[in-house]
């Protein structure tokens, strides 16, 4: 998978003090990246897990 053609999108929950996370959805598959450390690690997920991770916050399965 060629990386430098993704496109990334900053999240709408981003805050002002600059802690944003990008999200970019090429095909089959949806990888996260902090917007601070764009060349640094990222994760990716199937479309499947990464809809299941979001219904999970959703409902507030990871409260503190």
């Amino acid at each position: 998978m060629d990386l430098s053609r993704a496109v990334w999108r900053k999240s709408t929950r981003s805050g002002s003090s600059g802690n944003c996370v990008e999200v970019a959805t090429p095909p089959q598959v949806v990888m996260v990246r902090d917007s601070k450390q764009p060349h640094g690690p990222l994760l990716c997920f199937s479309h499947g897990d990464w809809v299941a991770f979001i219904q999970r916050i959703k409902v507030g399965s990871f409260q503190a």
